[in-house]
């Protein structure tokens, strides 16, 4: 059966929150820590040309993909936290060396993990309403923007994978059951 877009989000919206699903999302943002974390160990041996060499991609490299992710998440957090991010663009023109980014995406995938120990059903509930940095303003539960921050970084996981095998270089395996595994 296909649904539409308006079904699937009327669909979404009506699903009730259990501790079941909670438990869920307390481990999806483990994975995606564990996933950041064998990525960018893998990364750490490639050498640092194959990690700033311009690729047909809509960030331009692997380190400049990897910072996407790490604003969208300083941004995820911000709107989860009531603050401000203070990024204008998807694509920020600041890019960290490596081992800073590093670090950092390491601290924000800490701080995901500690934010999401904490929360309880109905605080996952609850509706954040967030201007997008593109102009618009938007509105998800905790719960959902828990989960996109999981999905978008596994997208450009998969962006990074790619660019690695053009590279000859082969990626780390980030897949879930291997994290389950584990």
């Amino acid at each position: 059966m296909m649904l539409s877009a308006g079904r699937v989000s009327m669909i979404a919206g009506q699903r009730k929150l259990n501790m079941s699903s909670v438990e869920s999302l307390r481990m999806l943002v483990r994975y995606k820590a564990w996933a950041d974390t064998a990525l960018f160990s893998a990364l750490a041996e490639v050498a640092a040309e194959v990690l700033v060499q311009e690729q047909k991609i809509v960030f331009g490299s692997i380190i400049r993909t990897l910072n996407h992710v790490r604003a969208m998440d300083v941004v995820w957090r911000s709107h989860l936290e009531g603050g401000a991010h203070g990024f204008t663009t998807r694509n920020p023109a600041d890019c960290p060396q490596f081992p800073e980014l590093r670090a950092e995406q390491t601290a924000l995938d800490q701080w995901f993990v500690a934010y999401v120990d904490v929360l309880r059903c109905e605080q996952l509930r609850e509706s954040i309403g967030f201007s997008f940095i593109g102009g618009g303003d938007g509105n998800m539960s905790r719960a959902e923007i828990l989960m996109h921050v999981v999905n978008h970084t596994t997208y450009h996981r998969g962006h990074v994978a790619g660019m690695l095998y053009e590279a000859n270089v082969p990626p780390p395996t980030t897949d879930l059951p291997v994290f389950l595994r584990q």
